[in-house]
């Protein structure tokens, strides 16, 4: 019977004769490890998908802002140039870590992440690169007036759009090349 932590605690805490201490090996003890170990590992889990979700959030974020810019549906160009200019938004940051590093010694962790990132968005750009649908009137709107909640993202369309300008529908979430 899965219980939280504070339910566990506070039916312990209500029994008939009042406990100082638990034995190690008690019942009550044993549940009150369960107890934690299950909140520890709900904790983990959701904190490991709000890392994933992150990417996603952050990507139709950025295209929300340029949406806002926007007036009526974009043109293919200007979502190819939208899209550069998301792959190339921590340029600034490699170049200012690059030139702080002294002559000879190897990059930081933090340049090389950015590096590795960049080096996967240019490969799915090739690919397919997965946004919201800018060219649908309707979409358009939805995008402007997204809360920026996880929750609402599934109400858009997605497509995804190579660099030789190939459209094609996708879903939400984007698993592989969908």
């Amino acid at each position: 019977m899965a219980r939280s932590l504070a339910k566990v605690q506070k039916k312990i805490s209500k029994k008939k004769r009042k406990i100082n201490s638990l034995h190690e090996n008690s019942r009550d003890s044993q549940k009150l490890r369960r107890a934690g170990a299950r909140s520890e590992k709900l904790e983990r889990v959701s904190a490991a998908r709000a890392k994933v979700n992150k990417q996603h959030l952050d990507r139709v974020a950025f295209f929300q802002e340029a949406a806002k810019v926007a007036t009526g549906s974009m043109e293919l160009d200007k979502i190819q140039i939208l899209i550069q200019r998301f792959i190339a938004r921590h340029d600034e940051e490699i170049e200012q870590l690059q030139s702080e590093r002294r002559p000879g010694r190897p990059s930081s962790n933090r340049e090389d992440l950015l590096r590795q990132k960049l080096a996967t968005e240019d490969r799915e750009y090739g690919a397919g690169f997965w946004l919201p649908d800018m060219e649908d009137d309707e979409n358009l709107m939805l995008l402007r007036s997204w809360n920026g909640e996880w929750t609402s993202l599934s109400n858009f369309k997605y497509v995804r759009l190579t660099r030789a300008g190939v459209k094609s529908p996708s879903k939400f979430p984007p698993k592989g090349q969908s």
